[in-house]
């Protein structure tokens, strides 16, 4: 299908637009939908030659009806949009009146403002107008929100990459590569994750790329020249990962088999009783075997400038071992290290495995359907209006809409839910989802890259960029604490033999060295990381998509959630449930009338009455349509004014109605003035939502609030139904804002709030709370986009889940500081004073190592939550 967009530049009438998009719409293979605001109306056809012929039938239908409106084709000239940042911009009703203001300014095509990104989008009649539009949007904006601040989107342009360190093995490293590339000209952003190897760049679009490139490059082989470096340009996802796997196999096996070799000769010296020079012989052959990559790496990081390193603290420890006569003890503490490397090598490949496992969503290829023929291409290859073909046991690999076929699908791999949904015509199907048993036919609504399947992707993926303040925390202290032991292993080795009497140099420098083994910052570094990225990937296996270890953080100090009723608690599927006509009106009269005057609006209040009308509503009858924001609408039907809407609207419009105690929203309806009864609509309340609050209120959380448009009754039924402490009904949009501010200002320092709610209505309120949480956000852009936390089910207890995983995460990450810290502490003591050897220094490092990423690999396991 062939689908463009047409301007009707004049249109005014609104019911004008209902009956040419109703006339359009009745001609041969022409599908048409009016957006009134914009003045567009959007054509499908089956080819070009089809569109032309149905835009000159178009200009006969609309001048028919409007002889003013002039009909132009939509241009599509890139040069003629135009994208703001509106800095600042913190009031939503502000932002709805910029846009509308905008809008109507002459020479303007269409004007929309995202509050979530704050971006102000323009698209002009003809790009030489944009120099008198935006002096006239700065007009709107100053005098609107003063403090906002205009930018031009172009000059501010970030752009996003990837850069792989493949080889990259010490998390220290990792974290200096961090700080060195942060400070260059030109990078906004940056943030190295050891555990998949991966450097996140946001970058100003005005630097030089290959220049910027040669530079992170030197700095990354400054720090670690082992280490590659590849550009996300010139290499695609799927190869890099085959080739990060390939490379730890490797990598794995030339350290087993140098630990074996290293450590056969190593036996062969302590067992056997061999002369002196031959003993150091073979010690010095088992070293070089196990160590000498070790001592090459700490020679070229000194070379570099680059002097506290852990390959420096073991090759300074053990060299000096066998200075003062200790050979044993000097390779096997390289040994052990040896082993510690290959434990921690295991352990993290092991947990980017079962990421990748976790996230193996993204489809291989797509059955496109090229008239009679299916041929098989890259998911990137398929446009938006394609038809594709999905077979049994085949992932679907874009977003789309099923026009044949029906089938079950297992949608576990995006809601972690194991129970199949049936799709079938109608329907949305979602890339990601693994089709079980019949053949879809499926026409294509998204590119590849905007589909769901990337976008979770990428939102899991990157979500161990934004880093929680813990590892902020270590990766600091990191920096500071290896130099401090490193002066005070100096220290160690040269003050005591000085002052006190007796004390020989031997002794004293072999205490440093002990010092030095165990100082080495290994088990922190590595674990803390891994822990949240652990957390991050358990809650992703339950349906829970959060952003950034910050926002998984950030959960361990909810103090109060708040949430949207209509469906976060409740289905959101709303049903006629009692109709209460006056004396001079009948059951189906009431129906009618609401029914016309609820025809144009998709509010699933009007969709269940035009459900309940279960007639055609001959638009033709409508003369007059309005809605009024938070009361209801106006409509003149067949000559006779009918409102219906809340009681806001009824006092609003002077007339005496009837009220209603009942679970649930109530609809008036007046005719001409008159009062002609009223329609109860009720919306069932979730299974699990009661569980939810309760689950909130063991796990701490001191207040659960409700936000609701519906009435003081309905919203206060439900809330004590569920045990929620707070309601507040009958709100705005805008309010709801408001409310969240009041609320944040009674919060304690650390505590947080979360809003829960659909993200798509909610997106003002979601971006304002500290954390958002979009419910339902399967296939939601808007909710993937406003929202800190994406539940991808529409089950309120999993907050209660997410929570939970926070708390766990950080209790293992806490353990893991607690425990390596004090260890070290008690051992860095014990060495100082003589009485821990350089094998239980190895235990202090290695083994505190192996046992924190072990214990940090457990936030994996969500079998226990």
């Amino acid at each position: 299908m062939l689908k463009k967009e047409v301007i009707l530049e004049g249109l005014d009438c609104a019911n004008c637009a209902a009956k040419i998009e109703d006339e359009v719409n009745k001609l041969n293979g022409v599908k048409a939908y009016m957006n009134f605001m914009n003045k567009t109306l959007t054509l499908e056809t089956e080819s070009e030659q089809e569109y032309k012929n149905t835009l000159q039938q178009v200009k006969t239908i609309v001048h028919k009806h409007e002889p003013d409106v002039v009909v132009k084709e939509k241009s599509v000239n890139k040069s003629n949009k135009k994208v703001l940042i509106l800095e600042g911009l913190d009031c939503a009703n502000c932002a709805a009146k910029i846009e509308a203001q905008t809008q109507s300014l002459e020479g303007v095509n269409s004007a929309t403002v995202d509050f979530v990104s704050k971006k102000l989008t323009i698209e002009a009649v003809d790009k030489k107008e944009f120099g008198k539009i935006l002096g006239e949007v700065t007009s709107i904006v100053n005098k609107l929100e003063p403090d906002v601040k205009i930018v031009d989107a172009e000059k501010k342009k970030v752009n996003k990459s990837i850069v792989i360190l493949e080889g990259l093995g010490c998390a220290n490293c990792a974290a200096k590569m961090e700080k060195e590339i942060s400070g260059l000209e030109g990078v906004e952003f940056a943030a190295v994750d050891f555990v998949s190897k991966k450097l996140t760049l946001e970058i100003s679009p005005k630097v030089n790329r290959s220049e910027l490139n040669e530079k992170i490059e030197g700095i990354v082989k400054k720090i670690e020249p082992d280490v590659k470096v590849i550009f996300e340009e010139n290499n695609s996802k799927t190869k890099i990962n085959e080739n990060n796997e390939e490379e730890e196999e490797g990598v794995n096996k030339k350290e087993i088999i140098r630990l074996v070799v290293g450590g056969a000769i190593f036996a062969v010296g302590i067992i056997f009783n061999f002369q002196n020079w031959l003993e150091l012989t073979l010690f010095i052959i088992s070293y070089i075997i196990v160590g000498g990559e070790v001592v090459l790496r700490a020679i070229k990081g000194i070379a570099r400038g680059q002097v506290f390193s852990e390959h420096f603290l073991m090759s300074i420890a053990t060299i000096g071992a066998f200075f003062v006569g200790e050979y044993p003890e000097g390779v096997a503490v390289m040994l052990f290290y040896l082993v510690g490397e290959l434990f921690q090598d295991i352990a993290v490949g092991h947990s980017r495995k079962s990421i990748r496992a976790l996230m193996d969503i993204r489809p291989d290829y797509a059955n496109l359907k090229v008239g009679d023929e299916i041929r098989k291409v890259s998911p990137e290859e398929v446009n938006i209006g394609d038809i594709i073909i999905v077979k049994p046991g085949e992932k679907v690999p874009l977003d789309g809409k099923v026009i044949e076929g029906n089938s079950m699908v297992d949608t576990a791999a995006l809601t972690g839910e194991s129970v199949p949904r049936e799709l079938g015509p109608g329907d949305d199907a979602l890339s990601g989802f693994i089709n079980k048993n019949g053949v879809l036919t499926i026409e294509v609504t998204k590119d590849f890259g905007d589909s769901t399947v990337s976008k979770i992707l990428d939102l899991v993926q990157n979500a161990s960029s934004k880093k929680a303040p813990t590892e902020k925390f270590i990766t600091k202290f990191a920096r500071f604490y290896t130099p401090i032991v490193v002066f005070g292993a100096l220290a160690l080795a040269i003050i005591p033999p000085l002052v006190i009497p007796g004390a020989t140099f031997s002794t004293w420098i072999y205490r440093a060295l002990v010092f030095l083994v165990i100082s080495c910052p290994c088990a922190l570094v590595i674990s803390i990381p891994l822990g949240f990225f652990g957390g991050i990937g358990g809650a992703s296996k339950r349906g829970i998509l959060v952003k950034g270890s910050n926002y998984l953080d950030a959960l361990n100090n909810v103090e109060t959630v708040v949430f949207d009723k209509t469906g976060t608690l409740t289905k959101g599927i709303f049903e006629v449930v009692d109709v209460n006509p006056q004396a001079d009106f009948t059951d189906e009269e009431l129906i009618e009338y609401a029914a016309f005057a609820e025809s144009h609006s998709s509010h699933p209040i009007a969709l269940s009455i035009l459900k309940v009308y279960n007639k055609d509503v001959d638009i033709t009858k409508i003369e007059n349509y309005e809605e009024i924001a938070g009361h209801g609408i106006l409509a003149k039907v067949g000559g006779k004014e009918i409102l219906v809407g809340n009681s806001k609207l009824m006092n609003k419009e002077n007339i005496k109605y009837q009220e209603v105690e009942t679970l649930g929203t109530i609809v008036h309806v007046a005719v001409d003035k008159k009062y002609a009864g009223n329609i109860v609509i009720s919306d069932a309340v979730k299974e699990d939502s009661a569980d939810a609050i309760k689950g909130l209120k063991a796990l701490g959380v001191r207040n659960t609030v409700m936000l609701t448009g519906d009435s003081k009754a309905v919203g206060e039924k439900i809330a004590t139904q569920l045990g929620i402490d707070e309601v507040y009904t009958e709100l705005l949009p805008t309010d709801k804002v408001e409310k969240i501010e009041a609320l944040d200002a009674k919060k304690s320092h650390k505590g947080k709030i979360v809003f829960v709610g659909d993200g798509i209505n909610d997106a003002p309120v979601l971006a304002r709370a500290d954390i958002g949480v979009a419910m339902g956000g399967l296939g939601s852009d808007a909710a993937i986009e406003a929202a800190d936390i994406v539940i991808m089910t529409d089950e309120p207890s999993k907050i209660v889940t997410a929570i939970k995983v926070a708390k766990r995460t950080r209790k293992i990450v806490m353990q893991n500081i607690v425990f390596a810290l004090g260890v070290k502490a008690i051992f860095l003591a014990l060495g100082a004073v003589g009485v821990a050897t350089m094998w239980e220094a190895v235990f202090a490092d290695m083994g505190v190592a192996i046992i924190a990423i072990l214990n940090a690999m457990r936030v994996m396991n969500t079998k226990s939550i």
